[in-house]
C-alpha cells in the first residue's frame, strides 16, 4: 500500500494552494511548529529581512516552503502589492482553458481505489472540542493566587492552552460548544470571562506575552481546523481583542491576524460587524487603538530595522484599514457608538496627502491602495489640506484656460482674467453680488478678489471676508423672508413660501456663497442645522440627469426635526407615546401648520387630509408625512437652487470623502476660543513675547468677556468664528506700533495683523482696544 499512499500523497499536493499563511519547515519537532530558532532570536536578528528567497511570514526564516508568485494564490498575504487579483501566468489570455475529463469507466482498477481513498479523506468528521470546565470566577481565584505566591506557571500553563488552537478558543468560551452557525445579534461568547483573561494578561510579565504571541502563532497556522460553522470567526473575533497585540514586537503577528480578517467572506464581515456594536466601549476603544497604533508603526517605520523592510509588507496597512473599516461600518449601523472623530488618526495629516488623492482619483479601487478610500480615518485637518489643494489646483488650470483663451484670440492679458473679481456697492450688495455671480459663471472656480465702489482697499484676504460677513447678514434677515429663525433652536431653515424665480436666485447666491467660502478657505457665520449639510451631501456628486430627488433625505426622523422645532418634534413625539385614543382625545386630522414669520400656514399631507382623522393606528403614517413635508417636500425648489449654488463652485472627488458634519466645520469653523493656543502660535514684529507691553495685552484678552472676544476675533481676522485645526493653526501676529497712547490699535485681516501701539499701562490699553474692537467696519486709508 505503500505506492497507493504515494500516490494519494501527490494528488493532494498538485492542488492549488490557498492558505492565508504558510508555516516554516521544522528543523526538528519543537512544540511550537516554527524553525530551530525560538522567535525571540529570530526577531532580535537584523539580517534575517533581508532580500531572500521564500521567507517565511511571520519571522522572516528562509526555510519556508512558499511557492513562486504565479503558484501562488491572490489570498496569499505574501504576494507584493495591494490588489487581490489572480496571479500572473504566462499562458495566452486568449486561449479558452479546456480540461481533459477523463472516463472514469477506462480507468484502472488501481486508479479508481486512489479516488475512493480520497473522497473517504475528504469526509470532514464531527469537531471534538477539548473538554474546558474553568469559569470566570475560577480564573481570577487563580491569578489572585499566582500574585500573592509570586508563581505564575499554573497561569502560563492556562494561557499557552488557551490560544493554542481554535477548538481551544471555542471550547473554552463558547456557550454551547456544540453549537453549529451564528447570529447577528449574539455571538454565543462568554465575554465577561473574555474581557477578564484580557485585562488579567495586561498585567502579567512580557515573558507571558511571548508565550501567548507563540500560541496565537500555532493557532493561526494550525492546518486542517475541524470547527463548527461559524466558529473560526468567533476565534478571530476574541483573538482581536488580546491586549498583546499593544506592542511594537507584536506586530508582524497582529499583521497576519488582521490580513486573516481581511480575507474572511461578507458573511463573516457581516457577523464581525454586528458583534462588535456588542464589546463594550472601552474594549472597542482599545481594539481600535490597537489597530492605529499598528498603521502608524507600519507608516512611520522606526530605523532601528526592528521591523521588516516596506517593501515585503505592503499588504499591512491595507489589511488594518480594511479591519477598521468592519468598525467603522459597526459604528453607523445604528445609533453611534462612538464620535466620528475616535476613527481618526491624525499621525496621517504629515503623510504625503495629495500624492495619495491622486492615487485614489487615478487608479481603479483594487489597483493601489490609498487612504482616501477609507475617508473615516482621516482627519478634517487633512481633508481640508486635500481639499484646499485641490482647489488650489482647479484656480491654476481655470486662469491657466483664461490665458489660453486670451492669446488664442490674440488679445492682450491682464492680472484680472486670473480671479473672480466682484464689484459691489455697499448700499445694494445683494443685488450687485446676484448680477456679479450671474454675469461670471464661468470664473466661480478662480480666486476670489472682492472690490467695494469708492473704497481704495486692496483685497489681500480681508475684504473678502467683509464681503461675506455682511453679505450673509443681509440676505438673512427677517425683511428678506428668505429664512426662518427658530429662537428654540437658534437655527435658520428656508421659508415654505419662496418659490417665485428672484427668490429661487437668491437661495442659489447662497449656495454659491456657501461654495466659495469653502473653495476659498474662508469661514461663514451660518446657523444651519445638521440636516441642511445631510441634503448638501444626497447626494455628493451632482448626477449628470435632473434627478428631482436632489437634496432629499431618506426616511428623515424626529432628531432631524428636533434640530429646527424641538417644541413640535417634543409634540409628535408625545403622540406616537400617547396611550389614549388619540383621535378622540387630539383630535387631529391629516394636515400640518407651521407659521413663519408669524403668519401661519396649512397644509394638507394627503388629498382630503383636512377631512381624515389621526387615530391610534395611522399616527405613524401622520408622523412620517409631517417630518417629509417640513424637511423635504415644502422645500424642495428652494433647497435645489441652493444645492446646485453650492455644487457649481465646489464640485470636486474631494467632497465625497467628507460627512456632513464636516462640511459644517469647513463652512462655518468651530466655536472653541482656546486664547492659550493662540498665545502660542503668535509671531512678533518689534516685540517679544515677553515685553511688558505683551504681557498686558494678553492679560487685557483673558480679562474680556466670551462677547468681546469674539469681537477681538473678528477685528483681527475677519471672522468671528474658529477655522478647522483650531487657532494654534491661524497665522496670528502682533507688530509693533507708534508710541502714542492717543493711538488706537489697528488690524489687518488680510494677514491677521495686529498693529499694536505701546501704551503705558493695562486700563490705557484696555481702553483703546475695546475702542477699536467695537468700531470696526469698513476698509479706508487715511
Amino acid at each position: 500500500m505503500t505506492w497507493l499512499w504515494e500516490k494519494v500523497r501527490k494528488s493532494f499536493l498538485n492542488r492549488t494552494l490557498t492558505f492565508a499563511v504558510v508555516p516554516c519547515v521544522s528543523r526538528s519537532p519543537i512544540r511550537d511548529h516554527l524553525h530551530s530558532k525560538n522567535i525571540e532570536s529570530c526577531e532580535e536578528t537584523e539580517d534575517h529581512w533581508g532580500d531572500r528567497l521564500s521567507p517565511c511570514p511571520f519571522c522572516g526564516h528562509e526555510d519556508s516552503p512558499i511557492l513562486a508568485r504565479s503558484q501562488r494564490s491572490c489570498s496569499d498575504p505574501t504576494v507584493s502589492g495591494y490588489s487581490r487579483l489572480p496571479p500572473i501566468s504566462n499562458s495566452n489570455q486568449f486561449l479558452t482553458y479546456r480540461p481533459t475529463i477523463p472516463n472514469i469507466n477506462n480507468q484502472n482498477p488501481i486508479d479508481q481505489s486512489c479516488r475512493n481513498i480520497q473522497k473517504n479523506l475528504q469526509i470532514e468528521s464531527k469537531p471534538q472540542y477539548p473538554t474546558r470546565h474553568e469559569t470566570r470566577e475560577e480564573f481570577l481565584q487563580e491569578v489572585r493566587k499566582a500574585h500573592k505566591n509570586e508563581n505564575y506557571m499554573t497561569v502560563q500553563r492556562f494561557y499557552t492552552r488557551l490560544f493554542d488552537s481554535f477548538s481551544e478558543i471555542c471550547a473554552l468560551f463558547k456557550i454551547n460548544p456544540n453549537q453549529s452557525g451564528a447570529k447577528l445579534d449574539d455571538p454565543d461568547l462568554h465575554l465577561e470571562f473574555v474581557y477578564a483573561i484580557n485585562d488579567a494578561l495586561k498585567d502579567l510579565s512580557s515573558g507571558i506575552h511571548k508565550t501567548v504571541l507563540k500560541s496565537i502563532i500555532n493557532a493561526l497556522l494550525e492546518k486542517n481546523k475541524n470547527l463548527y460553522e461559524k466558529d473560526e470567526v468567533r476565534a478571530l473575533f476574541v483573538l482581536l481583542q488580546c491586549p498583546v497585540f499593544g506592542t511594537q514586537s507584536s506586530a508582524p503577528i497582529f499583521a497576519h491576524l488582521l490580513n486573516y480578517i481581511a480575507q474572511l467572506s461578507k458573511d463573516d464581515h457581516q457577523l464581525l460587524v454586528h458583534w462588535f456594536r456588542i464589546l463594550e466601549l472601552d474594549k472597542l476603544r482599545s481594539l481600535i487603538r490597537y489597530i492605529m497604533q499598528f498603521i502608524t508603526l507600519r507608516q512611520f517605520s522606526p530605523n532601528d530595522k526592528s521591523l521588516p523592510p516596506l517593501g515585503k509588507t505592503l499588504w499591512w496597512i491595507p489589511s488594518a484599514t480594511k479591519n477598521l473599516a468592519l468598525i467603522s461600518a459597526a459604528n453607523k449601523l445604528g445609533p453611534e457608538l462612538l464620535h466620528f472623530t475616535e476613527l481618526y488618526n491624525s499621525a496621517l495629516d504629515h503623510i504625503d496627502l495629495m500624492r495619495d488623492y491622486y492615487n485614489w482619483q487615478s487608479f481603479g479601487p483594487y489597483e493601489c491602495f490609498s487612504y482616501c478610500q477609507y475617508p473615516f480615518i482621516l482627519s478634517i485637518v487633512a481633508k481640508r489640506i486635500i481639499l484646499t489643494k485641490d482647489s488650489e489646483q482647479q484656480m491654476i488650470l481655470n486662469a491657466r484656460k483664461s490665458l489660453v483663451s486670451k492669446v488664442a484670440r490674440r488679445q492682450t492679458p491682464n492680472i484680472d482674467i486670473f480671479f473672480l473679481n466682484i464689484n459691489v456697492r455697499r448700499s445694494h450688495l445683494v443685488q450687485d453680488s446676484l448680477n456679479e455671480i450671474a454675469f461670471k459663471q464661468k470664473d466661480l472656480k478662480k480666486k476670489l478678489k472682492v472690490t467695494f465702489a469708492g473704497e481704495p482697499g486692496l483685497d489681500m484676504g480681508g475684504l473678502t471676508k467683509e464681503w461675506f460677513l455682511l453679505l450673509i447678514r443681509e440676505i438673512f434677515h427677517a425683511e428678506y423672508g428668505m429664512f426662518v429663525y427658530y429662537s428654540h433652536s437658534r437655527c435658520y431653515w428656508f421659508s415654505t413660501g419662496q418659490t417665485d424665480h428672484t427668490n429661487l436666485r437668491e437661495y442659489n447666491l447662497i449656495g454659491v456663497l456657501m461654495g466659495l467660502a469653502v473653495y476659498n478657505s474662508i469661514i461663514l457665520d451660518l446657523s444651519f442645522p445638521g440636516i441642511c449639510y445631510r441634503k448638501l451631501l444626497s447626494p455628493p456628486v451632482v448626477p449628470a440627469i435632473n434627478d428631482d430627488r436632489v437634496g432629499v433625505v431618506e426616511n428623515p426622523t424626529l432628531d432631524d426635526l428636533n434640530e429646527i422645532m424641538p417644541d413640535v418634534a417634543s409634540g409628535l413625539k408625545h403622540l406616537l407615546e400617547y396611550e389614549g385614543n388619540v383621535e378622540e382625545d387630539m383630535g387631529l386630522t391629516f394636515q400640518v401648520s407651521l407659521e413663519e414669520h408669524r403668519t401661519p400656514k396649512t397644509h394638507k399631507l394627503k388629498p382630503n387630509g383636512e377631512n381624515i382623522p389621526v387615530t391610534n393606528e395611522s399616527r405613524e403614517e401622520y408622523v412620517n408625512l409631517y417630518l417629509n413635508w417640513v424637511l423635504n417636500l415644502s422645500i424642495s425648489e428652494q433647497f435645489r437652487a441652493f444645492y446646485f449654488g453650492f455644487h457649481s463652485v465646489c464640485a470636486s472627488n474631494a467632497l465625497i470623502m467628507l460627512r456632513p458634519e464636516e462640511v459644517e466645520l469647513l463652512v462655518c469653523g468651530t466655536d472653541a476660543l482656546d486664547l492659550h493656543e493662540l498665545r502660542k502660535a503668535t509671531e512678533y514684529d518689534g516685540y517679544r513675547p515677553d515685553d511688558n507691553t505683551i504681557c498686558v495685552f494678553w492679560n487685557v484678552i483673558e480679562s474680556l468677556s466670551d462677547d468681546q472676544k469674539r469681537k477681538f476675533l473678528l477685528f483681527v481676522t475677519g471672522s468671528d468664528r474658529v477655522p478647522v485645526g483650531g487657532m494654534g493653526d491661524m497665522n496670528f501676529k502682533i507688530t509693533r506700533g507708534p508710541n502714542r497712547s492717543d493711538y488706537l490699535p489697528e488690524a489687518h485681516t488680510c494677514f491677521n495683523q495686529l498693529v499694536l501701539p505701546q501704551y503705558s499701562d493695562h486700563d490705557r490699553l484696555k481702553e483703546k482696544l475695546v475702542t477699536a474692537i467695537l468700531n470696526a467696519e469698513g476698509f479706508g486709508m487715511e
